[in-house]
Formats: C-alpha cells, sequence, structure tokens
C-alpha cells in the first residue's frame, strides 16, 4: 500500500482539468479555467482544516496555513507550486499508466503508435526500472508541470497532520496561476504569505535542486516596410520579412536553444508573423550573468539602431521587457534554504542534483521581493508536450523532501 495514500489519485484528477495559461489575458488569472481551478483547491485546503484559507486579491495566488504543533519559535517555511499548464494541448487529458516498467522497452502512447516513449530518443526512461510511469495518450500535454508539486504538498501536509509526532513550525502553502506565461508571481503578496523561507516545488526530476536561474526578458521587434509592386521595386520596396530575417541573421550564429548548454546564454526567436508592408517578430533573451545579460540586451537594440541608420529613418522599432531575474544573486546572500534542502534530500536517500536552471521559476521573483525561494524536483520529465511523463516514486520521494524540510527547520 502506497504510504500516501491520495498523492497519485489527486495527481490523476487535478490533470485531466484544463488549466492552460493564457499570454494574451490582462487578467488575474489570465483564464476563467485557472480561477475554478485554484477556487476548488481552496474547497480542498478548507476540508483538510488548514487555517487562514484564502485568496489573495492582489495575486489570485491560494494561501493556507498549517499550524505548528511545537512552541519554539522557528521559521515558517512555504511551499508554492503553480496550477496552469504551458502552451500545448491541454483539453481532455487521458493519462496512462504504465506499471513496473522495464527500463528499455518502447511505450506506445496512442493506439496507432504514431508517439512513443523511446529510450533511445528520450534515455531518461532508463532510470525508471522497475517504477510506474505515469504518460500522456499522446495527444495532450500531462500537467505534471506543476501539478505533481501541487499534489505532493497537499500529500506532504496531509500527513503531517495524520502524523503530530513530526514536529514542525508553520507550514504556509501557496497555489497561483500563470506561471507558464511569466507573469503569476509579479503580484505575488510575501507579507500575506507569512513564510519566512519557501521552495517551490516545480523541478525535474528526481534530485534537482536550483537557486540560479536566467535573467530573462522577452523582447518584440515591429517592422515597417514599403510594398510596391515587384516590377517597379528597385529602390523602393523595404520587404519587411526580410528585414526581419536580416535582423535575426544579425544575431550570434551559435547563441540559440538548440546550440548552447549549462550556463550558456541565447537569443530565441519564438515568433514570426509578417507580410512585405509589415513583420512582428518575437524573441526571449537568456543569461545567466547579469552583465552579459546587458550586454546581449544593447547589442539587440545596436543591431535595430544600425539598420534604422542604414534606412536613414526608423523602420525597426525593438521593445523590451525585463522578466525576472537570476535568484541565485539573492540567495547566495544565505545559502542557508539551499543547504536545509540538500540535506533533506541526503536524509531521504536522494543524490541532490544543484544546477543552474535553464530557465525560471515563481522563485526567482518572489526571491527578489525578500523570501528566498529556491526549487526543488517535482518529477516531471520532458515537460510541455506530449512526451511529458512522471514517475510515481519520484513524486512519493518529492513527498519526503517536503517533509523532511519541515522537520529540518523545526530541529534548526
Amino acid at each position: 500500500m502506497a504510504k500516501y495514500t491520495e498523492l497519485i489519485p489527486n495527481f490523476l484528477k487535478f490533470v485531466k482539468v484544463n488549466t492552460r495559461s493564457d499570454p494574451n489575458s490582462t487578467t488575474i488569472p489570465s483564464s476563467d479555467r485557472e480561477t475554478k481551478f485554484l477556487n476548488s483547491l481552496q474547497d480542498l485546503l478548507n476540508e483538510m482544516g488548514l487555517e487562514n484559507v484564502h485568496t489573495n486579491d492582489q495575486s489570485a495566488y491560494v494561501f493556507a496555513t498549517l499550524p505548528a504543533n511545537i512552541d519554539k519559535k522557528v521559521p515558517a517555511v512555504g511551499f508554492i507550486s503553480h496550477i496552469d499548464t504551458a502552451d500545448f494541448n491541454s483539453e481532455n487529458i487521458n493519462p496512462k499508466i504504465v506499471e513496473n516498467y522495464d527500463g528499455h522497452s518502447v511505450i506506445k502512447l496512442d493506439d496507432k503508435g504514431e508517439y512513443t516513449l523511446d529510450p533511445k530518443v528520450f534515455p531518461s526512461l532508463t532510470k525508471y526500472q522497475g517504477q510506474t510511469l505515469i504518460t500522456t495518450d499522446g495527444s495532450t500535454l500531462l500537467g505534471a508541470d506543476d501539478k505533481a508539486g501541487v499534489s505532493e504538498i497537499i500529500s506532504a501536509v496531509k500527513y503531517l497532520q495524520a502524523h503530530p509526532e513530526i514536529k514542525h513550525g508553520e507550514i504556509k502553502i501557496a497555489f497561483g496561476p500563470d506561471e507558464e506565461i511569466g507573469t503569476g508571481a509579479d503580484h505575488f503578496d510575501v507579507k500575506d504569505f507569512g513564510a519566512d523561507v519557501a521552495y517551490t516545488v516545480d523541478g525535474g526530476p528526481l534530485g534537482d535542486l536550483n537557486y540560479e536561474t536566467f535573467n530573462a526578458a522577452d523582447a518584440k521587434i515591429s517592422i515597417k516596410g514599403t510594398d510596391v509592386h515587384p516590377a517597379e521595386a528597385k529602390g523602393i520596396m523595404v520587404n519587411a520579412i526580410q528585414v526581419g530575417m536580416d535582423f535575426h541573421a544579425a544575431l550570434p550564429d551559435f547563441d540559440r536553444p538548440e546550440k548552447t548548454q549549462d550556463r550558456e546564454g541565447f537569443f530565441h526567436l519564438y515568433d514570426f508573423q509578417g507580410t512585405v508592408d509589415h513583420t512582428e517578430m518575437g524573441y526571449i533573451i537568456r543569461d545567466h550573468d547579469r552583465d552579459r545579460f546587458e550586454a546581449r540586451k544593447r547589442l539587440f537594440k545596436g543591431i535595430a539602431n544600425q539598420m534604422n541608420s542604414d534606412f536613414g529613418e526608423d523602420r525597426v522599432k525593438v521593445t523590451i521587457k525585463d522578466q525576472y531575474y537570476n535568484m541565485g544573486e539573492i540567495i547566495k546572500k544565505d545559502p542557508t534554504p539551499v543547504k536545509i534542502a540538500e540535506q533533506a534530500m541526503k536524509n531521504v536517500d536522494v543524490k541532490p542534483h544543484i544546477f543552474p536552471v535553464r530557465g525560471g521559476t515563481d522563485g526567482s521573483k518572489i526571491s527578489y521581493m525578500g523570501l528566498p525561494t529556491p526549487n526543488i524536483f517535482a518529477g516531471g520529465e520532458n515537460m510541455h508536450g506530449r512526451f511529458e511523463y512522471v514517475s510515481e516514486q519520484t513524486m512519493e520521494k518529492a513527498v519526503d523532501v517536503v517533509l523532511e524540510i519541515a522537520k529540518l527547520y523545526a530541529e534548526k
């Protein structure tokens, strides 16, 4: 019998609810489906008998508190997960269970076998011999990012409620929207949350522990062309599509996601919509180092300035908006939260894998609000697409780590 009886049933129930966020929305949350799901979680937390369960007005996060069961003053520890899923089909999610996976077989996701999990393509599968995997049916994402985290936090709290012999300080819980579109933590209310230290349970495979993230910016380019008949174009036409291609070609050839790794930053063109008359382009700019990050933004603008100078007029307009910064700059001032999480993993026989994440978490922004918030694993693999899967045993280990963190802070 599973140690955390409601962990997988909750997860399977949660992922079947479409909570995809909407990048084109200006509301908080960005979609009504997120609001409905957050309301259902608030009802569940109330049913569990937690205290101060409420929705924060400015952020739409659902907050709750498990009271301390010790008299001495210890840090209040927060655990945070987001409920939205990424920009891939998230309607009619039909998770499949693969029990006792042998570590080498090809897993057929859809009935026709058009989409498969093949260890030759996804070598991470070989780590899961003898474990139970939860996959998609090939037509949707799974949503382990981050409903695995949501399920794990709920299971940890339930376990603490059922086992008062485990001593802990106040446990603060937060479930929020819109992490996948980069706006979820913009209005996070640190004071209302009430934690002294926090962790996002939003990482990948077993043992992942992150306290360094990218510095991140979103860049939009708007290009004004001059559209005339091709037969009479000499010296007159300005093809906005071609200008966009020339702009992209002026960026460093190897500074792309598909050609970089580890601490290497990049420029990523994620959207290109154009006609001869007008073209719009969307980029994300990333680097772990703050100075190199700023240099990348200067280069980006410099290319546009040079093109406008060559045209003799402003045809290329660049708008850059910073999204988040490397939380390592904050956490390095006091690495205690990372050391506690590292020790917690070792205590439950998980080997910590500490590395700079090539992305960001809600903790990136929350750390800069004064609440140090590193990130611990939730278990998902191949996130944001049809090949996403998660191990039941890894999810159980994530619960173990959350519980051990709570215990270590109580002992501290």
